[in-house]
Formats: structure tokens, C-alpha cells, sequence
């Protein structure tokens, strides 16, 4: 079990490194846009299958998020790379947001209610 935890530890300080790495002015903007949609995906409570579905639920953040960060990782420039491990091992030393966690889940409810008013009005006319 402490292989887990440590593998999930890993997970989450790349997920930062790829997070710092796309605000880089330098990163490619393949890259960039890659890096923060695994990001985004990767820190948001949502996910595209939930996790209190058996087994599937847990699939997708076993799957999506380690190929998407391996992807990103070799487009992202060696020197690009050194200095956001830096930034996130600083960022992981702070304490967590409570705010930016409601942020992002209203960021996600907008998204989700914007889409379900167009799928609305798509059925309506």
C-alpha cells in the first residue's frame, strides 16, 4: 500500500510540474494546451466517469492521467521542465485552497449548466 500512496504522490507533483511548465511563456503551444487540459483534468473534483462506479470509476484516473502527463512531458523543453519541478515542489510545500476548489467546481457547473441549457434549447426547436 505504500507503493500506492507513494506512486500517488508522484502523480500529483507531476501534474503540478505540468501545470508550471504550461504558464511558461517558453513551452510549445502543442504542449501548453496539452498540459493544461491534463491539468485541469487531473486537479478537478469532476471526472468523466465517477469514482463510485466499480472499478471504471478509478480506470480513467489510472489511465487518462499518467499517459496524458507522459505525453506532455516529452514536449515540454528540458530547461522548461528544471524549473517547474522547482515552483511545484515550492507549491507543494503550501497548504491547500479551499477557494480555489469552489472555484474550479463552479467553473465546472458553468460549463455543465451552459452545455445543458444548449442541449436544451437544441431538443426544444
Amino acid at each position: 500500500m505504500s507503493r500506492f500512496r507513494k506512486w500517488a504522490r508522484q502523480l500529483k507533483q507531476q501534474t503540478l510540474v505540468v501545470y508550471f511548465a504550461a504558464r511558461d511563456p517558453r513551452t510549445p503551444w502543442l504542449a501548453r494546451v496539452l498540459a493544461l487540459g491534463v491539468a485541469a483534468y487531473a486537479l478537478s473534483p469532476l471526472d468523466l466517469i465517477p469514482d463510485f462506479i466499480p472499478v471504471l470509476g478509478y480506470l480513467d484516473d489510472l489511465v487518462i492521467i499518467p499517459l496524458g502527463l507522459m505525453l506532455v512531458l516529452r514536449l515540454i523543453p528540458a530547461e522548461v521542465l528544471a524549473a517547474s519541478r522547482a515552483k511545484a515542489e515550492r507549491a507543494a510545500s503550501n497548504p491547500t485552497s479551499h477557494i480555489m476548489a469552489v472555484a474550479i467546481v463552479a467553473v465546472w457547473a458553468m460549463a455543465l449548466g451552459m452545455f445543458g441549457l444548449w442541449g436544451w434549447r437544441a431538443l426544444r426547436s
